[in-house]
């Protein structure tokens, strides 16, 4: 049956159509239900006028490559990355650039003329809020999490100019692998990785506090990674984000 679909104007999605010409777009992850990527890359394009629908894209680990070579067999243009699959997905693009290669992770998937290309978003987004409110240079900031969000995070860190950037874990072999990562690097100097038990002493230091666990995400948003206590060592001119 031919024609098109219409998308009636609601609280989720904007007035457009879906038409036989529509180009597809959308975010992988797992789980991805609470993504609020749809919502604000459709009201952009809606407002742009653009012939294209950007839709969420629940992918399992195990399932990354066959999925990502089904993207490219049904043509879909290109695809935002979340957890867990930002450092998964490197080996299976054919291009990636320099500043993914240096973060170690990649967020937006692109086409080229060789295959899937890859890029980072996330250091300049991260950075983009903070430099209106304060010099970091001398800051200490603790990372909770060290997977691929985390790895922009430091990044971003580092460009800020920040004294120690110290990122907590609950593995100490991932957090060893973590570290070692980043050993050809000028951010080694600032980086130290931690235990979850060393959060009381380091939180009470911190001038910055990011979280990269998906604890917390939308709609469980009123969940923490932090215990009672952890909370009661936050104090007053200290900021926090997610």
């Amino acid at each position: 049956m031919g024609g098109y679909w219409h998308v009636a104007n609601s609280s989720r999605y904007p007035d457009f159509m879906i038409t036989g010409t529509t180009k597809l777009l959308g975010v992988i992850g797992h789980p991805i239900a609470h993504s609020l990527s749809p919502v604000m890359h459709n009201a952009a394009i809606a407002s742009l006028g653009a012939d294209y629908v950007y839709l969420p894209l629940p992918i399992l680990p195990e399932n990354l490559a066959v999925a990502i070579a089904g993207l490219d067999a049904i043509g879909v243009e290109g695809f935002s990355v979340t957890i867990p699959h930002k450092q998964a997905i490197m080996p299976l693009l054919s291009e990636i650039s320099d500043l993914a290669q240096a973060v170690g992770a990649v967020n937006t998937v692109y086409r080229t003329p060789s295959g899937w290309g890859g890029t980072n978003t996330d250091v300049e987004g991260f950075i983009a809020p903070l430099l209106s409110l304060r010099d970091w240079h001398q800051s200490k900031i603790v990372i909770l999490g060290n997977g691929g969000a985390a790895r922009a995070v430091v990044a971003g860190c580092s460009q800020l100019g920040c004294s120690e950037i110290r990122v907590v874990g609950r593995s100490p072999e991932k957090l060893q692998l973590f570290q070692h990562s980043w050993q050809a690097s000028p951010v080694s100097a600032a980086l130290s990785v931690h235990g979850w038990e060393d959060l009381p002493i380091l939180i009470c230091e911190a001038d910055l506090l990011v979280n990269t666990t998906p604890i917390g995400m939308y709609p469980h948003g009123h969940v923490s990674p932090l215990s009672s206590s952890d909370l009661a060592n936050l104090h007053r001119g200290q900021l926090s984000t997610t």
